[in-house]
């Protein structure tokens, strides 16, 4: 059973910052792609950022230069470092996990098989 706990969520002021991170327990994160999304109230799951099996990353355009993912095998983590933060990133974001025979990530929601539980973001002055 593949379980993630995502952390890191809260209430920042436009302009702020926060560090999600998406650990798991029962696998090894190396051997996934990882993908993170997030969820606006009334719209659909959309992919942020995602870092392959390589390690090469991929960001949505409304968040390059402001997001940055990464992983850390030794604490079987996956972070995502958010700068910049403004009122249109409030969301529950999510962290998930591609089958493993996928070398890359992929920013669509289809196309991951395991799913966090979400932490909640909240840019707001």
């Amino acid at each position: 059973q593949l379980e993630f706990v995502e952390s890191g969520g809260g209430l920042v002021q436009p302009g702020g910052s926060l560090r999600l991170a998406c650990t798991a327990s029962g696998f090894a994160l190396e051997y996934y792609s990882i993908g993170w999304f997030r969820q606006a109230p009334g719209k659909e799951r959309e992919g942020v950022s995602c870092i392959s099996k390589d390690d090469s990353p991929y960001y949505v355009d409304s968040v390059k230069g402001r997001f940055t993912v990464s992983r850390d095998d030794a604490k079987n983590t996956v972070y995502l470092q958010m700068n910049s933060l403004q009122p249109e990133d409030t969301a529950t974001y999510y962290c998930a996990a591609r089958d493993p025979r996928y070398i890359y990530c992929s920013p669509h929601v289809r196309d991951y098989n395991y799913w966090g539980q979400g932490t909640q973001v909240d840019v707001s002055s």
